[in-house]
């Protein structure tokens, strides 16, 4: 099967909230509880383009949505403004046929040429799949926080990794005006 990574369009928002929902409602990869409607996926993308981040989305020949990634600010503080915090989903009906790798791929090099230098992901701790895409493409896990969320009436355990972008840079200087 032929696939294309692409920057999402708003008329692909439909299926990024179907992918999302999906998630929302029978995984613990995303810890809110309530499904979104299409004016709250419109708002995030708006958010995220106007700050200048990527949204993809893996498409089949037939230009059918298969999955999504993106990143954002990881903290809304000046001294973490090079690093990024990423998602990245796939349909569930289309998991494990090496889509998550593609996006990641792609979303590592948009990050690199945002100039981030790190990249963070908080993956839910029993998701072991998750983390095991997160090592094929470098991440090492950097935290482990027991039973910091809930959901489906549990306790959930959460797991940091990251992965340094652009090993050996220097930080930039912050000059007082």
């Amino acid at each position: 099967m032929t696939f294309h990574i692409r920057d999402a369009l708003h008329d692909d928002l439909p299926a990024i909230r179907d992918i999302y929902n999906d998630a929302v409602l029978n995984t613990t990869a995303i810890w809110n509880e309530q499904a979104v409607d299409l004016d709250n996926r419109q708002a995030w993308f708006v958010a995220r383009q106007s700050q200048g981040y990527p949204v993809l989305v893996i498409v089949d020949a037939h230009n059918t949505v298969l999955g999504y990634a993106s990143f954002g600010d990881w903290r809304p503080f000046d001294g973490f403004r090079h690093t990024v915090e990423h998602s990245v989903y796939v349909r569930s009906d289309q998991r494990g046929h090496g889509l998550g790798p593609r996006l990641m791929d792609v979303l590592i090099e948009r990050a690199r040429d945002c100039g981030k230098h790190v990249m963070v992901a908080a993956i839910e701790s029993g998701n072991a799949a998750s983390i095991r895409l997160h090592e094929r493409a470098g991440f090492v896990i950097t935290g482990q926080m027991p039973q910091v969320g809930t959901k489906f009436g549990r306790w959930l355990d959460l797991t940091f990794m990251q992965l340094t972008l652009d090993p050996g840079a220097q930080p930039p200087v912050f000059h007082k005006e």
